[in-house]
């Protein structure tokens, strides 16, 4: 059997994201991974037991189209035989399955954390509802099983031993309607990672003070390689964009780091962070219940805090 694999990258790297989705794609058999760039990580996806990468390269399908990807994923798994295409909980994880289900015909689970072939075209799965509050247990009957992973409840696992990798340029067929919707990025940020597969989250609450607040936020993301996340309140009193908020109703996050600012910790915010393996907390309200989550905590004012870390870290 043979599990395809939609891996995002992160600065050339594949993102933790994806990792994860790898990892629980080794448990149904061989792994391919497919790669949307110029150039394939292959060592770095060899680590984690990835035998095929297919690589699409820029020059035939430029940007993310998700239908285009839908299609191309779609093409690969009629080829290769594959009985499993898995990709990350993330945006663009969930919105090209979602279409490969609509082109294909087939059903499509989100965000597993569990998936066990039962034999012939059954595998039994386990998944988030309800922004994780439920776990669902569930069987899917088809051909070709469609899933997302939960990013914040499967481990990225190096295989025990790095597997031989080989390399495949390939070049989807594609018709013009698969184009229609194409987005070029230039992310904004040190490495151009997204809140979802970012190593390191600064997160900024109503304590900032305003939208000029961030300013100094942004800095220190900078400094360490990351990114910028925000409260509810924060989107809500329309300081920064809804795209960037981390929470039930926004994005969950896993970093390696989330340095929460002037964030107090509703149950909403705790469910979109508690995947990060590694919380800070700077508050003013040494009560306030994002403290409870946290490795370390600075009870002290932001404004000054961050400032003295930017410092610190540009004198470094």
């Amino acid at each position: 059997m043979t599990a395809l694999v939609l891996v995002e990258l992160d600065g050339g790297a594949p993102a933790d994201a994806s990792l994860r989705a790898v990892s629980m794609a080794r448990s149904l058999g061989d792994v391919g991974a497919v790669v949307f760039a110029d150039s394939a990580p292959a060592d770095a996806l060899a680590a984690y037991g990835v035998g095929d990468v297919y690589l699409i390269e820029s020059s035939s399908l430029e940007g993310y189209a998700p239908a285009a990807w839908a299609r191309t994923l779609a093409g690969l798994a009629s080829e290769t035989g594959a009985t499993a295409v898995l990709a990350a909980g993330t945006d663009r994880g969930n919105e090209v399955l979602a279409h490969l289900g609509a082109i294909t015909g087939l059903p499509m689970a989100a965000n597993c954390t569990l998936v066990t072939p039962d034999g012939g075209q059954t595998h039994r799965l386990v998944r988030h509802r309800w922004a994780g509050l439920l776990l669902e247990d569930a069987v899917m009957e088809a051909p070709v099983a469609l899933f997302t992973v939960a990013t914040d409840s499967v481990a990225a696992v190096p295989a025990e031993a790095p597997s031989a990798v080989q390399v495949h340029v390939h070049k989807p067929e594609l018709a013009e309607a698969d184009l229609a919707v194409r987005a070029v990025e230039s992310p904004a940020g040190a490495g151009g990672a997204s809140l979802a597969t970012a190593r390191v989250v600064v997160g900024g609450g109503r304590g900032v003070g305003g939208a000029d607040g961030f300013a100094p936020l942004e800095e220190l993301a900078g400094l360490l390689g990351g990114v910028v996340g925000v409260s509810r309140v924060v989107t809500s009193e329309g300081w920064r964009p809804h795209k960037q908020q981390v929470g039930q109703t926004g994005t969950k996050i896993t970093p390696e780091l989330y340095l929460a600012c002037g964030i107090s910790g509703a149950i909403q915010h705790i469910a979109g962070c508690a995947g990060a393996k590694h919380i800070i907390a700077i508050n003013t309200d040494p009560g306030a219940p994002i403290l409870a989550h946290a490795d370390y905590a600075v009870i002290g004012d932001l404004h000054q805090v961050i400032p003295a870390l930017v410092e610190a870290l540009r004198a470094r």
